[in-house]
């Protein structure tokens, strides 16, 4: 029986870890043991607790219950607890997602243990280290054993980065094997958006209409923490409803929340507060959040994640990023990047707006990464 560890700390991450739960549940139970580890990155109840009971994914065995601070506290404090736990549990390996600081910190306590590093959603780069994000992803690839990148771009990076296509067995950090494996969020997307059909009613909850709004998420740092920006990007969404009519759903991340009043210029910020067409919500569910990209007319966020769920169900999305992880969507035209920019905000959605033929190719695999995950998982650890 093969025994995993897996790091868990942040939202998005409960959410992939579904997918893999699911798959060893369903078809692997005789040859996988998971311990999950919940680092308490995030402690919000409407944050992270709702994630377990509405994916249905096992109460963690650990819960570090880390918390919020700077990186360096919060990452060292990670460190410390998750090497104990893994000198405790003994696993075969541990199982990172993402690009978090719990990630950064199960590849550094892993590793120096010599415990090996499963990455998944390995290979993405944004070539902006001025992002924390991208920091973490670089050197939780650099020590992993088995990469698995969702996306051929990512593959592709991993290749231009020094990692060999065609490495023999036995892998380890030195030796590592690469793989263009899907993604396992499209997994997710396409068994929980039939749930989510029949469990929530987006139209009832919001006062909306189904393909009669827009689905708005702001997190990122650079946006929340600098007031310009934070400022433009209200600005832009005020001036989208009063031309277009259209409402705006924004469940606002608890970051964004507490920084409303303080970077949001004074007139924008009453604006927004006035206009009944911008519905600041509380963070919506998984199911809920499904429903809502599903039935959008556009999606407009900062978040690679939410980006790429957008294009799972045929959605353009406006990002307000310099950058984005996703490149394959800007290439197809079924994204546009606009950073804080109001003029390229409005004209990214005026160009949306107007075009009916949006191509939407197969990016992202068939739906069961998770089940190739698992069975390489069993031939090579």
């Amino acid at each position: 029986m093969i025994k995993l560890v897996t790091i868990i700390g942040a939202r998005p991450q409960i959410i992939k870890a579904a997918a893999l739960t699911r798959a060893i549940k369903n078809n692997f139970s005789d040859k996988i043991t998971e311990i999950i580890v919940h680092t308490g990155q995030h402690y919000d109840e409407n944050m992270s607790q709702v994630f377990f009971d509405e994916l249905g994914i096992p109460q963690p065995n650990y819960n570090l219950q880390v918390g919020s601070g700077s990186h360096g506290v919060q990452t060292a404090s990670m460190i410390i607890k998750i090497e104990e736990i893994l000198l405790h549990e003994k696993p075969n390996a541990i199982v990172l997602y993402g690009d978090t600081n719990s990630t950064l910190a199960g590849g550094i306590a892993a590793s120096k243990i010599h415990v090996p590093v499963i990455h998944i959603e390995a290979g993405l780069r944004s070539f902006n280290k001025n992002m924390p994000e991208e920091i973490n992803r670089i050197l939780c690839d650099h020590v992993s054993t088995l990469l698995f990148s969702p996306t051929k771009t990512g593959y592709k990076n991993l290749i231009n980065e020094g990692f060999k296509e065609n490495n023999h067995a036995p892998y380890h950090a030195d030796n590592p094997k690469i793989y263009h494996c899907g993604d396992i969020m499209y997994d997710n997307s396409m068994y929980f958006s039939k749930v989510a059909e029949t469990k929530v009613d987006i139209e009832k909850k919001y006062n909306i209409k189904k393909e009669n709004y827009i689905l708005c998420t702001i997190h990122r740092n650079n946006n929340t923490d600098d007031a310009s920006r934070l400022t433009t990007l209200f600005d832009s969404l005020n001036t989208i409803t009063e031309k277009e009519q259209l409402p705006v759903v924004l469940p606002i991340h608890p970051r964004t929340s507490k920084l409303l009043a303080k970077n949001v210029e004074e007139s924008i910020l009453k604006k927004t507060k006035n206009n009944s067409l911008i519905k600041l919500v509380e963070p919506a569910s998984f199911l809920e959040m499904t429903a809502l990209e599903k039935n959008s007319l556009l999606v407009i966020t900062d978040s690679g994640g939410v980006q790429k769920e957008a294009f799972y169900f045929n959605k353009p999305c406006i990002v307000l990023r310099s950058e984005t992880e996703w490149l394959e969507q800007v290439e197809c035209g079924a994204a546009i990047i606009a950073d804080a920019n109001k003029e390229k905000i409005l004209a990214a959605f005026i160009k949306f707006k107007n075009t009916t033929n949006l191509n939407f190719p197969s990016l992202y695999g068939n739906g069961k990464a998770a089940e190739f995950i698992c069975e390489e998982i069993i031939k090579y650890i």
